[in-house]
């Protein structure tokens, strides 16, 4: 598995992301990433980048805990005088002298065996990373796109999707809830800034984000699908695979984030989701291994897998507030498999 940014299908799509964008409103705006080498945040700067190479002048400032994988994953933007990385840890405040118009704190852990190793660390690198990005906003005025996620909602529902005002219960009883909580905790402290502070606060909720730009370590299972299709090996499956969850092709995720940057409204929350997108984890894996030639094999998780496994079988979500701001998926959901599994084959 390699990732190409120069890839032809990778270019194109983010080509295709630039036609939704109003670039008049972008223009002078300056934008401050966290989790800048991860799958959502790099993809998101790889479009920023090249609205700045297009003529729309745009700052930024990109932030990550390793210089190195940040010197190999953007070495085409490195020393371009629009962009600054700044190596810190999103648990430490954030440069006071920053000026920036937009922050997006996409720093996260976001994968299943993060949640069962590192409980503790996937908390505060929620919680602190949203402070200090609602603190910045505060000295600077800058807008806050906060990245949610579907988990909010807690357990699942049987009789339909989740809609923006819908709350659900919540298992504390494990350390899984450890990623949940910490992100309805974030929302709330969004809410209080809002009140309290004038800060402009937005809110997005992820669904299972798959792509191209997807890291090596990520352990959820669409991402452990899409590593066994790119070696040619069978599906392993870890449960009936009657789970039904929205999922969402990794340039529509930036898609939502600038749609919500450019038209959301303060205080809203938004569900990233579209119905074509909405699938049995089996379906998942059966359109991987269908791609490969291969096949769905179940398999028996082990102890330390099911702890930072979600207990919801039933996660969708309603995305018509963000359809009403003129989001919609660049791609079927099949063609964004496809596609991603091309870039990533280097075909």
């Amino acid at each position: 598995m390699s990732f190409n940014i120069n890839n032809p299908l990778y270019q194109e799509d983010l080509q295709r992301i630039l036609k939704t964008v109003c670039t008049e409103g972008l223009n002078g705006k300056s934008f401050l990433v966290t989790g800048a080498t991860g799958m959502i945040g790099s993809c998101l700067i790889d479009v920023l980048m090249l609205l700045d190479r297009c003529g729309i002048d745009i700052k930024v400032y990109a932030v990550g805990r390793n210089r190195d994988k940040a010197s190999a994953r953007f070495s085409y933007c490195l020393d371009h005088p629009d962009f600054t990385f700044i190596q810190q840890d999103v648990r430490d405040p954030l440069p006071e002298d920053l000026k920036v118009d937009y922050i997006i704190p996409l720093a996260s852990n976001t994968h299943p065996l993060a949640y069962s190793r590192y409980p503790i660390e996937t908390i505060f690198i929620n919680v602190d990373g949203a402070r200090h990005a609602l603190n910045l906003a505060v000295k600077c005025g800058a807008v806050v796109i906060y990245p949610s996620s579907v988990e909010v909602y807690g357990n699942s529902r049987d009789n339909g999707p989740f809609f923006e005002k819908d709350t659900g219960a919540l298992d504390l009883s494990t350390a899984r809830s450890c990623y949940t909580e910490s992100k309805r905790l974030c929302e709330a402290m969004c809410q209080s800034y809002i009140s309290e502070k004038g800060v402009d606060a937005r809110i997005l909720r992820f669904s299972r984000v798959f792509g191209p730009t997807m890291l090596m370590e990520d352990s959820k299972a669409s991402s452990q699908f899409i590593k066994k299709a790119l070696a040619k090996e069978d599906i392993i499956l870890k449960s009936n695979g009657d789970q039904f969850f929205s999922y969402t092709y990794v340039l529509d995720a930036v898609g939502a984030i600038l749609a919500i940057l450019q038209n959301g409204s303060m205080g809203e929350a938004y569900n990233v989701a579209s119905d074509q997108f909405n699938l049995h984890l089996k379906d998942f894996a059966a359109s991987c291994a269908d791609n490969a030639r291969t096949s769905v094999v179940f398999d028996i998780p082990s102890e330390s897998e099911k702890k930072g496994f979600s207990i919801a079988t039933t996660a969708v979500m309603d995305g018509t507030r963000l359809k009403d701001l003129g989001w919609a998926p660049l791609h079927p959901y099949r063609e964004s498999l496809r596609r991603t599994l091309d870039i990533l084959s280097g075909d």
